[in-house]
């Protein structure tokens, strides 16, 4: 990847720009059988559409703290991404009372009503399908998200070096993410064409880098697993041989 990238989005560039066609992000939910798998290509246009949205529809702008009650999935990635393409600080499972606005999924709704400013809700379904009646209160992303342009532009240049991401108490600009995402990929032995197989969480620091930044800063990809305590030691070994994973977490 590209010594002088500072930020993700610098990265999803880098990776992008070298192969976008190989997979990036494959996401499971042995809960219900879903399996998911996005491009370079695929994923940067889910982040594209979702910047967009967040700049766009939404008028957020860099600072602006956004509460992020989504658990480990691909959507919650692209959001991710989204968030730091527009400079807004993504607080993972932070206060949607002290947010400027919120993006929750179906088990969150009421602890999100919280957040004065807009409410996204994601259903969180199977090919990122919208719910059957939209949560009062709340717009429903994957109503608004198909609309939205390809390619995106920040209005605003984002700093690199300004708060980007708060997980486990624990606040990172964009550059000091990058720098410990590089870092856990060297100690996780990550190289170009690595295959990670992530089951934690994205509620900590670990969960984070391993289910996404970690595997992005080294030119590799990720198969999320959500719910993967259903899955049995056989399924795993499966799935590790049929993914042609190269690390478990």
């Amino acid at each position: 990847m590209n010594a002088n990238d500072r930020t993700p989005a610098d990265l999803l560039r880098s990776a992008l720009a070298a192969d976008p066609g190989r997979p990036l992000v494959t996401f499971y939910d042995d809960a219900t059988g879903e399996r998911v798998e996005l491009s370079v290509a695929t994923f940067a246009n889910w982040v594209a559409k979702t910047a967009n949205l967040l700049q766009g529809d939404l008028g957020a702008g860099p600072g602006d703290r956004l509460a992020l009650l989504l658990p480990a999935h691909w959507q919650t990635a692209a959001w991710l991404l989204a968030c730091a393409s527009v400079g807004v600080v993504a607080e993972v499972d932070g206060d949607p009372a002290g947010a400027d606005l919120v993006v929750s999924g179906p088990d969150t709704l009421e602890e999100a009503r919280a957040c004065s400013g807009e409410r996204i809700a994601l259903a969180l379904r199977p090919l990122g399908g919208r719910f059957p009646q939209p949560p009062a209160g709340f717009a429903d992303y994957a109503v608004e998200v198909p609309s939205q342009g390809d390619r995106f532009a920040p209005f605003v240049p984002v700093d690199a070096g300004g708060p980007g991401l708060v997980v486990g108490g624990t606040e990172f600009s964009y550059e000091e993410l990058v720098g410990r995402a590089r870092e856990d990929a060297a100690k996780l032995g990550l190289e170009p064409g690595a295959r990670v197989l992530s089951r934690l969480g994205y509620d900590t620091w670990e969960g984070l880098s391993g289910g996404l930044f970690a595997p992005l800063a080294a030119g590799g990809s990720v198969v999320l697993c959500r719910n993967a305590d259903q899955l049995s030691e056989a399924g795993l070994a499966q799935r590790t041989e049929a993914e042609r994973v190269t690390h478990t977490l």
